[in-house]
């Protein structure tokens, strides 16, 4: 059973008198622990299908399942426990409190759980900037970090819960090439740890990081092929 099955997925928008097709009949699956990267032009619907895929909108039609359930039989609930548990989420902009230390700022997912106690969540958030090798810098602030260790702090906090998929959108996309470097190590070796990573960029360099590359032209599937670290896929 795939982790993630999409099929015949539709997101239609209505501008004035158009019909606007983000996503025009993508079908996918994607196996527990894949390295996939989502690529496509401006307006291919890239960031439409990470949107679908981490249960931050819905589809205008289609299925898509999680671990054999289907989403859209879930509640509010359900998915907000989707959300923090089983997805975590990185993004270009980093979306850190700027006014919350790194240590607090890794906890946030955690505080939504009441069954973790204070001292748990602080255990807990260590252990993720220790895992991305900030444990020195867990009472900073992050206009005393620099970018790539701004992103490091996200990816933490994407990390702290364990979740099954880590969602990355355009990840090194604020970064110089030399600390998107970094990052993208970072990932590389969370992949060989075991998490699933989904990720979505416009740079080559960065895609071949994956395992798999699914291309996305005017809201349909182009191409799904492996890179030179996988095995052929086949639709």
């Amino acid at each position: 059973m795939s982790l993630i099955q999409v099929k015949d997925l539709y997101k239609i928008y209505q501008m004035g008198n158009t019909e606007v097709r983000a996503l025009d009949g993508v079908s996918v699956s994607i196996e527990q622990n894949e390295y996939v990267s989502i690529m496509g032009p401006s307006g291919s619907g890239k960031s439409t299908l990470m949107n679908l895929l981490g249960c931050l909108d819905t589809p205008t039609s289609g299925e898509f399942f999680m671990d054999g359930t289907n989403v859209a039989t879930m509640g509010d609930d359900e998915l907000a426990h989707i959300r923090n548990k089983k997805i975590g989420f990185v993004f270009q902009t980093f979306n850190l409190l700027p006014k919350s230390t790194s240590l607090r700022n890794v906890e946030l997912p955690l505080i939504y759980n009441g069954e973790i106690k204070a001292h748990e969540r602080r255990d807990m958030a260590i252990r993720a900037l220790t895992r991305v090798n900030l444990g020195d810098r867990v009472s900073h602030k992050p206009n005393e970090l620099s970018g790539g260790q701004r992103q490091r702090v996200a990816v933490a906090r994407a990390l702290v819960n364990n979740p099954a998929i880590i969602l990355a959108d355009e990840p090194t996309g604020n970064l110089d090439s030399k600390t998107g470097e970094e990052i993208m190590t970072l990932f590389d070796e969370l992949h060989k740890q075991g998490n699933t990573i989904i990720l979505v960029t416009h740079e080559e360099h960065i895609a071949a990081h994956a395992s798999r590359v699914v291309r996305l032209l005017d809201g349909k599937i182009a191409v799904d092929e492996a890179t030179n670290r996988g095995k052929k896929v086949t639709q």
